[in-house]
């Protein structure tokens, strides 16, 4: 069995992930497979390169993700060329890891951590989709704490992604992650309980 991971940035996503796989459950993580897709010397980071400028590269070659995330987060067209290269190499690798997974041990779930799960209309790869959810505000100010960044520019990345409260809305399962990592935990635990005998 596998379910989709996603939820709005800063909202403990992470965190959840490795709690179900300390419960048992493996990961496939679409942030890790973003970024081997774009290795040196991909053919995916060469369409981002003659796309976006030899700027976005250092001197090893590889992809310099924080200046290319100011161009993509300030220009909706450029973020929409950026996910027409990348998403179909991302989609691709995310499908074949599941695949892979699933025949090694049918009887163990699948989660699949997905950013943009929802914005990239993933929700048919999964047989239910989970969100971890903080609302807004709390979402911003840890945002901000986070990466440092003032409040205009975490509006900026929370505006180029759904609104979490939308996300909640269209969810399967929802992990309230605005408590204490116990209170977390204890969801992450009463979902997991409630789905074995069904894998």
């Amino acid at each position: 069995m596998n379910i989709g991971l996603t939820g709005g940035i800063a909202c403990g996503k992470s965190t959840v992930a490795n709690m179900l796989v300390e419960g048992g459950a493996v990961l496939v993580d679409a942030d890790q497979i973003a970024r081997e897709v774009v290795l040196p010397g991909s053919s995916v980071l060469q369409e981002i390169e003659a796309r976006f400028g030899a700027d976005i590269l250092d001197e090893y070659g590889s992809l310099k993700r924080k200046e290319l995330g100011k161009i993509v987060f300030q220009d909706d067209q450029a973020r929409k060329a950026l996910e027409d290269i990348m998403h179909p190499a991302i989609r691709a690798l995310m499908k074949a890891r599941m695949e892979e997974l699933e025949q090694a041990d049918p009887n163990r779930l699948v989660v699949v951590d997905v950013p943009l799960l929802y914005e990239s209309d993933l929700v048919h790869l999964f047989e239910n989709v989970m969100v971890v959810y903080i609302p807004t505000t709390l979402q911003l100010k840890r945002l901000m704490d986070r990466d440092g960044l003032d409040e205009a520019a975490a509006r900026q990345r929370l505006q180029a992604q759904m609104p979490i409260e939308e996300k909640k809305r269209r969810a399967d399962f929802v992990i309230d992650n605005q408590g204490t990592l116990v209170q977390t935990r204890e969801q992450v635990i009463a979902y997991l309980n409630e789905w074995k005998p069904k894998i």
